[in-house]
């Protein structure tokens, strides 16, 4: 596989992230058909691995967030700059603490968001215990998978 050829599987999967945070748009099927189409595009056994895995960690995602109660958005959760706060916080805290730092950076950007937005910290620990109640876990879940999953795409591509 080509040089631009990853860099068009890597866009799809940056663009999948990003449709995470999105409300209607498929993040996690971007995320998977990027891998699927490098691994059909570069036969290797790592390739087919790197696939596999990435099936069975976004079966696991969805059974995770069936299992928590139902998402309820509201329009403090579904707006953009809360969004691109999480999200951001999410991709800081992935690579500053490798791995686990997405789960307290997702939830640092929203406080952040509601920080600014509200002004006081108890207004904003409430708010953000809400927005993580009312939908954020499940995006959450979704987003740190996908996470994972770029990142195991990208160490193969190094390393594989």
């Amino acid at each position: 596989m080509g040089v631009w050829d990853l860099v068009l599987v890597g866009l799809v999967l940056l663009l999948g992230l990003c449709g995470v945070l999105l409300p209607g748009v498929p993040g996690s099927w971007l995320v998977w058909a990027a891998v699927m189409w490098w691994a059909l595009q570069d036969p290797q056994p790592v390739a087919w691995w790197v696939l596999v895995g990435t099936t069975v960690a976004l079966f696991l995602s969805q059974v995770v967030r069936w299992a928590l109660p139902p998402r309820r958005l509201r329009p403090s959760w579904a707006g953009r700059r809360m969004a691109m706060y999480a999200g951001a916080g999410s991709f800081l805290g992935f690579l500053l603490l490798p791995v686990l730092g997405s789960i307290p950076g997702f939830m640092a950007g929203i406080y952040l968001e509601e920080r600014h937005r509200l002004g006081r910290h108890g207004e904003a620990a409430a708010a953000l215990r809400t927005a993580m109640r009312s939908g954020g876990s499940g995006v959450l879940a979704e987003l740190f998978t996908c996470q994972l999953i770029a990142a195991a795409w990208a160490a193969a591509v190094i390393w594989g």
